[in-house]
């Protein structure tokens, strides 16, 4: 399945890189499932303003909870320059 944005430089904070060791996990099943529109646990109003941001060159957020219940947020920004992987408190 073709990406429906371009992701810029990938990068990730050092609290999100712990939360996938220690999960057993990696990120890129995380920012494939970003960038082909599946947009994780966001609620219906964000979804819907990812939906807006695609057509209209906005910020893009996704959120998933990996195997071990911590919650990540990956934010792709409007310029699409970076998508930046980290953990809530980290924003």
């Amino acid at each position: 399945m073709p990406a429906k944005f371009p992701l810029g430089q990938v990068v990730a904070t050092p609290g999100a890189l712990e939360a996938f060791k220690d999960a057993n996990q990696q990120p890129f099943e995380f920012i494939a499932r970003h960038v082909n529109g599946d947009w994780g646990e966001v609620d219906e109003h964000d979804r819907q303003e990812n939906e807006h941001s695609l057509q209209h060159g906005f910020r893009l957020l996704s959120v998933y909870t990996l195997n071990t219940g911590v919650k990540i947020w990956i934010i792709t920004e409007a310029d699409r320059s970076s998508t930046t992987i980290l953990l809530p408190e980290e924003y």
